[in-house]
């Protein structure tokens, strides 16, 4: 790649765009209570309520420590309960609360509305090249990350 001025490289742009985006998802999502990582665990939660705190990580590729301050903000909120599993007392798992499973259709348009803000003026091909670009992206960081944390 050739040198170009940091304000027009790449992964200026990219750092943009998701400080942008991590922004307006702020703004449409706190009104709810919710932070912009959390809807993803109400979902998950949807699919199968219970999950461990090691389980959630794992699906949402981040850390045990993130998922437990998540949980914990979320406890707080009224949105999900930690209850301790009957056969492995040193399991903790996750289920939604009442309050949890109404605001997730809610959290679900906020989201829907960030999406078609997001790619307004886009095709339906641009948008699936522009998700094969952002998957190989995600997995040459978690190659990499999975490389520094054997080290």
């Amino acid at each position: 790649m050739s040198q170009e001025p940091q304000s027009e490289s790449i992964d200026f742009m990219l750092t943009q765009v998701c400080r942008l985006h991590h922004t307006r998802a702020r703004a449409l999502l706190e009104g709810m209570g919710l932070y912009r990582g959390q809807p993803p665990l109400l979902f998950i939660l949807r699919e199968k309520d219970g999950r461990s705190h090691s389980k959630l990580a794992e699906h949402l590729h981040v850390q045990p420590a993130t998922i437990t301050k998540m949980v914990t903000r979320m406890e707080r909120a009224g949105f999900v309960e930690r209850k301790q599993d009957l056969e492995d007392q040193r399991v903790s798992r996750v289920y939604l609360t009442e309050s949890g499973r109404a605001i997730q259709e809610e959290a679900k348009q906020k989201l829907r509305a960030l999406e078609d803000e997001t790619f307004a003026g886009f095709t339906f091909e641009e948008c699936v090249l522009l998700r094969r670009f952002l998957l190989q992206i995600r997995d040459n960081l978690l190659r990499a990350t999975e490389q520094d944390s054997v080290c």
